[in-house]
């Protein structure tokens, strides 16, 4: 799959790779606003320092998905990024919640799989070891 391939509408207030994940999770039969929130604030979102937005909050799982840029959060801004990931995981644990990062060339090449593994509680992203 390639960005060319990815028809986004032009409502879309997210990345490209955020779209194909939120439209697999549609495909793997979740409901947006029901099974799943898109872009989610957390301990005061963007607004309070050491708030979070989450791309994808699974309430009834307990469980949160970001997607992580590759170029971003790996090797643009590298550690101070990993560092500000690795502080997020904790944070949404202490809320009793689990975090798992999906790398953006994984959902490229294979939305489906990593949208269901993430499901599943299994990263396998660079941050994530994988």
């Amino acid at each position: 799959m390639t960005t060319q391939q990815v028809q986004v509408p032009s409502n879309w207030e997210g990345s490209i790779p955020e779209y194909i994940a939120y439209t697999t999770f549609q495909q793997l039969g979740l409901r947006p606003g029901e099974d799943f929130s898109y872009q989610s604030p957390l301990l005061g979102g963007r607004m309070d320092k050491g708030g979070l937005v989450l791309d994808f909050i699974f309430p009834d799982r307990l469980l949160a998905i970001n997607i992580q840029g590759v170029y971003f959060h790996y090797e643009f801004k590298g550690l101070e990024t990993k560092a500000r990931d690795t502080m997020a995981r904790s944070a949404i644990a202490g809320e009793g919640m689990t975090l798992v990062f999906i790398d953006d060339d994984d959902l490229m090449r294979d939305p489906r799989y990593y949208c269901q593994e993430a499901l599943n509680y299994r990263d396998h992203s660079r941050l994530g070891g994988g």
